[in-house]
């Protein structure tokens, strides 16, 4: 099987393309991936002119036309066809390579990747999965943002899509999953919720049934399934409570001298601390349910979050990981239309 070669849109984040094309360089010597920038060539050439590139495979393919961070999603995909968003997907699509990585417009990321690639059968609605640090090792959560209003049937196949990837991408053999809601007890939730864990509870999942927030980190489940407006918001909670954690530990130990030596004893366990919960070790987060590859990217994305993107993107095709999920749509298909029909009067 050759190299799965990796597009990454160039042009999409607020470095762009500084960061891009040095997370590429970083990726491609690092781990030998075969990475196409795409973009306004001259700029990156210019940029890929500060680094030492020789021998890596890295080449570029011209897109005129960028997604700005306010454009309108799928008018972005539509009307905008030479953007470089729109032109990565078009060469996975037509075989010129095997992944997206993109900092740019998460919306227009999701349509393109939508458009150009289609959905795997079985999956109405794809969604964005995020990986999180907990106490015994990582918990996916999905979806983190694509999908805000959702029927209890989507949140199965998110959960079905969340199993795989636990299994494939973090070595899980059989994934806890578990339905975030306002309780455990299942008097709790709403109508989506109650709905979905019915839908769950009834499948061949390994479902632990309903979590509160706090279980998210303490290892007791491995994917977390929500709709996509829980799911953003727990995101965004999360990534400004370990920044902010990281600056309230930093001013105490610069406040009093025996703090400062306390600090320097503790330097080591903060450096692992901090590499454990910062967003660039996970690089990119997947857009599950395409016919495809896409890593989506935060726009500030450093050089070291991209090439983990990279390396993502890489071990997700490299890991045949879409094959495995149709297996598993293909062997759920009936259970699914056959509980969803009788619990159509639970659906929002």
């Amino acid at each position: 099987m050759s190299r799965p070669i990796v597009a990454v849109d160039a042009m999409g984040g607020d470095h762009a393309p500084s960061h891009e094309v040095a997370g590429a360089v970083m990726a491609a010597r690092r781990w030998q991936i075969p990475i196409v920038l795409v973009g306004h060539t001259d700029k990156i050439e210019r940029e890929l002119s500060n680094h030492d590139v020789r021998g890596l495979e890295i080449s570029v393919c011209s897109a005129c036309e960028v997604v700005g961070m306010h454009d309108s999603a799928s008018d972005a995909v539509r009307k905008k066809k030479n953007s470089s968003i729109r032109v990565a997907f078009d060469m996975v699509k037509d075989g010129q390579a095997d992944a997206v990585v993109s900092t740019g417009n998460s919306g227009a990321t999701m349509a393109a990747g939508m458009f150009v690639l289609k959905r795997i059968k079985g999956i109405d609605r794809p969604a964005i999965a995020t990986i999180v640090p907990n106490l015994k090792s990582q918990t996916v959560i999905l979806d983190v943002g694509g999908n805000v209003d959702c029927k209890p049937s989507n949140l199965f196949q998110f959960a079905l899509m969340g199993d795989v990837y636990a299994r494939q991408m973090l070595g899980k053999s059989t994934p806890f999953i578990g339905l975030l809601s306002n309780g455990e007890e299942e008097s709790k939730g709403n109508e989506l919720t109650r709905g979905a864990h019915l839908l769950l509870k009834s499948s061949k999942l390994n479902y632990v049934g309903y979590i509160e927030g706090r279980d998210i980190y303490n290892g007791s489940v491995d994917v977390v399934v929500c709709d996509g407006f829980v799911g953003n918001v727990v995101l965004k909670v999360s990534e400004g409570l370990a920044e902010t954690m990281g600056r309230m530990l930093k001013q105490e130990f610069k406040s009093r001298y025996l703090s400062r030596i306390g600090f320097l004893l503790a330097k080591p366990a903060m450096s692992a601390f901090r590499k454990k919960v910062d967003y660039a070790e996970y690089g990119g987060a997947p857009l599950l349910g395409i016919q495809g590859t896409g890593m989506i990217c935060h726009g500030s994305s450093s050089p070291r979050a991209i090439m983990n993107a990279i390396r993502m993107a890489y071990d997700y095709e490299s890991k045949q990981v879409n094959r495995q999920m149709k297996e598993q749509l293909s062997q759920s298909d009936q259970p699914q239309q056959t509980l969803t029909s009788e619990l159509s009067a639970h659906e929002v």
